[in-house]
């Protein structure tokens, strides 16, 4: 079958171990199902799996890809959850020990087909396209759970979104508005910040600039760069839910002083559960809310969007179709 897949790792030169090309089928174990990709998404999750972050050489070729949606094996519309805990696990998935993503020991999303627990597939609704939905299982999953299960959000609350553009960052904006959220975000790049506005943001301003009200919670993906900024725009009280270190984990100064003064809270978030994926599928189907896509390719054409990744030439999600 077609796959897009690791053949090798490069911390240097990440796209030089991808290889678009043929892989076998995959093999079914008991109790997993066999889902027919219709349309997949890239992550920094991918780019990271070429650097051999998560993912052993021993477990090379491996077929890449987390996110994607398509049809069961009765034909029916599903989104595959990508979090694969371990069989005797019961409970929320993403506190497994033992759990992986698809793509770091099971085969991924970037091919013909892809095989998952039977648990890990999702009812896809008819008002969503299959490009809507293979946006879904990492990033706006990660968005929704840091707004709704870890900060514990609600309408007329107000929000800091650090480091708008990223497929996270542009679902934790467009899903906040699409709550009753008041939000903010932050950019370093001016178009970005006018593309903010149109998705949601009901106000922007550059990176570390200081804003004019304290808020409830900040979501932060960004890091070092901007964590103290986070937590110095927060009020007494306030949250600052953190998903990822893009600009690294390392901080200059981590704020302690204020955290404690302030009686702040720091809360590690990451990916989110079957059960908030269909509770994510739901909202959007019954707000109408859309993902935001910044461009749908070829799964052929996989290698023009890790270079976009990589790049950072990308606002929202880059989607690969077959």
């Amino acid at each position: 079958m077609f796959a897009v897949y690791a053949a090798s790792f490069s911390s240097d030169d990440p796209l030089s171990g991808l290889v678009v090309g043929e892989r076998p089928d995959p093999e079914v174990p008991e109790g997993w199902t066999t889902v027919t990709v219709k349309a997949a998404s890239l992550n920094h999750h991918d780019l990271w799996s070429l650097k051999g972050v998560g993912l052993k050489s021993e477990a090379l070729p491996m077929i890449l890809g987390c996110d994607a949606a398509g049809y069961d094996e009765d034909g029916n519309e599903v989104v595959v959850h990508a979090v694969i805990s371990d069989p005797s696990w019961r409970g929320d998935e993403t506190f497994d020990p033992r759990r992986s993503l698809l793509s770091e020991r099971h085969q991924g999303t970037f091919a013909d087909k892809v095989v998952v627990p039977r648990g890990n597939v999702v009812p896809k609704p008819a008002s969503m396209s299959f490009e809507e939905a293979a946006c879904l299982p990492t990033a706006w999953l990660t968005a929704y759970r840091m707004l709704f299960t870890q900060g514990g959000l609600k309408a007329g609350d107000t929000v800091l979104v650090q480091g708008a553009g990223g497929g996270v960052a542009t679902a934790l904006i467009t899903l906040a508005r699409a709550g009753g959220m008041r939000v903010l975000a932050t950019s370093r790049d001016e178009a970005k910040r006018a593309r903010a506005l149109e998705i949601g943001a009901h106000e922007v301003f550059e990176s570390n600039a200081r804003l004019p009200v304290k808020v409830d919670a900040v979501m932060e993906t960004v890091g070092r760069a901007t964590w103290s900024h986070s937590i110095r725009s927060l009020r007494p009280g306030g949250k600052l839910v953190i998903s990822g270190t893009t600009s690294g984990p390392k901080l200059d100064d981590a704020e302690l002083t204020r955290i404690f003064f302030l009686q702040l809270q720091v809360i590690g978030s990451t990916m989110g559960t079957r059960d908030e994926l269909a509770s994510l599928v739901t909202f959007l189907d019954a707000t109408g809310t859309k993902p935001l896509i910044d461009r749908v390719l070829p799964m052929t054409e996989a290698r023009d969007g890790f270079a976009a990744v990589a790049e950072g030439d990308v606002f929202g999600k880059i989607v690969l179709t077959r």
